[in-house]
């Protein structure tokens, strides 16, 4: 019996990692829901803070990148740096994606993933057990938001869509938030756009609260860029080109500065369009600040910060958003055997990857978010697929 390779996720890593596979001949098995994290996760109106040439899921051959996608559907076409996309069109390309190349994708949960003497041993939530050579990990965010220790700390049942506390991938609808006065917590673009969102849907008040001094800011419009510096999917910047085209090297450095590569290069940052949306919405902002504590009084959020010009005080609000991003996190990968983890080598919560992706488990590999503290801030991005896909594919093609 020939046993497939197995990808577990559907987002953009996945869908390009199980295309490049079958490109080669190689048995494939893809488990998951077709770009569900940006279907269900991300806030409705939301728009791409990446340039379309960024926003392509890698894959074998031509005619399946987002301007193919356009084209086939009528949709307009998404082509210059100016052009910002919808979350939505870009969940609908995804989709798109997945039935041109992975007419089978299964819809179903994989329950767990154990070793065994023929590879890995895997049970899917329908009850089918079977057994697989190797297993690639592209799961995306699931399981993995950031949530501040003193918020979580605030709500013993667990911050939530409905409660005083939340995280932002909890929501889709923003609407919700009508009339009420939010605090967003955060300065990158999750924080700035859902705040803009919120107050657009009619939120009575809007505050951000960054942990930085002067965190707030916004990056360059295209034509303010330097011509005198080579172009990146992110922009003109020599650091972003070396990041994006060659995270072969990143791997080589010292795990402190991959981890400070991830952290700050592109980070915390709200996209050039976004900024007069910002102003115009009249978002109060609160920087310099550490959240020492937090509670809930009469269903009402409080934190108490510390830090800025004057002596400690207190926020209170409706509803406190975090918009704190995601961390990489082994633990929360709960469909993975305990044995499993257990043998998988970690720095910070994220395994240790070599060239071709692979971890310390021969035949399990992992790529998207979980690969960034290996290659690079390229990862966290659509337009790393087309640096990872081959190079997984190839990796396990050689065994």
């Amino acid at each position: 019996m020939i046993r497939p390779v197995v990808v577990i996720g559907a987002g953009p890593y996945g869908l390009s990692t199980a295309a490049h596979l079958r490109a080669r001949g190689i048995p494939v098995r893809v488990f998951g829901s077709p770009m569900v994290s940006w279907r269900e996760k991300m806030p409705a109106g939301m728009l791409l803070k990446s340039t379309p040439v960024a926003s392509n899921i890698d894959a074998p051959q031509p005619g399946h990148n987002l301007i193919d996608f356009c084209a086939e559907n009528g949709e307009r076409r998404y082509e210059s740096d100016w052009d910002l996309i919808p979350v939505e069109t870009f969940a609908e390309y995804g989709q798109w994606f997945a039935r041109k190349l992975l007419p089978d994708l299964e819809q179903v949960r994989v329950v767990s993933v154990d070793r065994s003497r023929e590879g890995f041993e895997l049970k899917l939530d329908s009850g089918e057990q079977f057994a697989a050579r190797a297993v690639v990990v592209a799961t995306g965010l699931a399981g993995l938001a950031r949530m501040p220790r003193e918020l979580a700390a605030a709500v013993p049942e667990g911050p939530s869509a409905t409660g005083p506390i939340s995280h932002a991938s909890f929501h889709r609808d923003l609407s919700r938030f009508a009339g009420q006065d939010v605090i967003v917590v955060g300065a990158g673009q999750s924080a700035l756009e859902n705040a803009v969102l919120m107050a657009e849907a009619g939120a009575a008040s809007v505050r951000i609260v960054a942990r930085g001094p002067g965190a707030v800011s916004f990056g360059d419009a295209p034509d303010r860029q330097s011509r005198l510096r080579p172009e990146s999917p992110f922009g003109r910047a020599w650091s972003l080109y070396a990041l994006s085209y060659h995270a072969t090297h990143v791997r080589r450095l010292p795990a402190p500065a991959r981890h400070y590569l991830v952290s700050r290069v592109l980070g915390p940052l709200g996209a050039w369009w976004l900024r007069e949306r910002f102003l115009a919405a009249r978002i109060q902002v609160t920087d310099g600040r550490r959240i020492e504590g937090a509670r809930v009084e009469d269903g009402r959020p409080v934190l108490t910060l510390s830090g800025g010009q004057g002596a400690q005080r207190e926020l209170s609000a409706d509803h406190v958003m975090a918009a704190t991003g995601y961390r990489t996190d082994v633990a929360a990968l709960d469909f993975l055997g305990p044995e499993l983890r257990a043998d998988l080598v970690v720095t910070r919560g994220a395994p240790r990857l070599d060239a071709g992706y692979g971890s310390s488990v021969r035949g399990l590999h992992f790529t998207g978010l979980p690969a960034a503290a290996s290659f690079g801030p390229v990862m966290r991005f659509v337009c790393g697929t087309e640096y990872a896909s081959p190079r997984v594919a190839g990796a396990v093609a050689r065994g």
